[in-house]
């Protein structure tokens, strides 16, 4: 199995995934898409920024929309346990020769800027303004409800190497899969919350983005936002799915913002909190893998994916060819 064993006591401790920022061309298009479309909450918004939330989070963000001249991600955030994990995570950093630097952010404490070996951009902190409980305020939900952030899923040019980066800092992985020929790892899902993934890696070229997950209440909720999307515009932007995935058993929908920038909406995935839970494995070449129901994803699915500023990508070093959709 080519999956390491997990660190179940890392250098610090990485509480969750926390928010996401994209540079975006047009706030106002946006701003469209992701509140009035798809739900998320305003926590605060001026000429360059716009700051949202989902209906069950008490911190003030977990995507900020940022104007810009191209689209592009600029950093991805994780919250910390404790002010002493945040000191030990810019000790182990600069140890291992990687950027790190204390940033001054909006609405958030101490803040730790630094990147993983790939080159994506991380942040981490361990205090965010905390704001009054939404989740019973009924009347303001709309569009696809949604919860909470789930997950990022990023290509990267070699899976193998960032699963073993990123289980040192204590993500585990809950299911992978394995191209047959090589024996390497083609996709990997790892955890800290306790679901199925907090951050996900495909093969391809990278380091991109693919998608932010967001977590909905039930699948009848991606089936209206079908219905929304599909009479206000924004048919196009709908990429892949509703389906059920093979991994994770997640149902799902991939949709695309007005600049491109992915969006999963998901839900009915399994709680993983054991320490001692195998990871599940999957052939590359298994049509049940991408979705239960057989159905392949589409070509725009393994090649198109959110840039990171200022990173450029490398192409993928495992050439394995997945099921792809004619």
């Amino acid at each position: 199995m080519p999956v390491p064993a997990p660190n179940l006591y890392p250098p610090f401790n990485i509480v969750r995934l926390s928010h996401v920022e994209y540079g975006v061309r047009d706030l106002a298009a946006s701003r469209a898409f992701w509140v009035d479309t798809l739900g998320l909450q305003v926590s605060y918004e001026d000429d360059s920024r716009i700051y949202l939330r989902a209906m069950e989070e008490r911190g003030h963000h977990c995507v900020v929309l940022a104007k810009a001249e191209t689209p592009d991600v600029r950093v991805l955030g994780f919250k910390l346990w404790d002010d002493a994990a945040l000191d030990t995570a810019a000790e182990w950093f600069a140890a291992r020769g990687l950027p790190v630097a204390w940033v001054e952010r909006p609405h958030m404490g101490r803040t730790l800027r630094t990147a993983d070996p790939m080159g994506i951009p991380l942040e981490f902190y361990v205090k965010m303004d905390r704001l009054a409980p939404i989740h019973q305020q009924y009347k303001l939900y709309k569009g696809v409800k949604p919860l909470r952030i789930d997950h990022f899923n990023m290509f990267v040019p070699d899976v193998d190497a960032a699963v073993a980066f990123y289980g040192d800092i204590g993500f585990r992985v809950t299911e992978y899969t394995e191209d047959d020929e090589s024996g390497k790892l083609w996709a990997a899902w790892m955890h800290r919350k306790g679901g199925v993934h907090d951050v996900a890696f495909t093969n391809g070229t990278g380091p991109r983005l693919h998608h932010t997950a967001f977590w909905v209440p039930t699948p009848l909720n991606i089936i209206d936002l079908l219905d929304l999307m599909a009479t206000t515009g924004y048919v196009t932007n709908i990429e892949r799915g509703p389906g059920r995935h093979g991994i994770s058993n997640a149902f799902f929908l991939y949709v695309r913002d007005p600049d491109g920038h992915r969006i999963e909406i998901y839900c009915s995935d399994y709680q993983t909190v054991d320490p001692d839970m195998e990871p599940i494995r999957w052939s590359l070449t298994d049509p049940q893998r991408q979705t239960l129901w057989g159905a392949p994803a589409p070509r725009s699915w393994f090649e198109e994916g959110s840039v990171f500023a200022g990173v450029a990508p490398q192409e993928a070093l495992l050439k394995a060819q997945p099921i792809v959709a004619p």
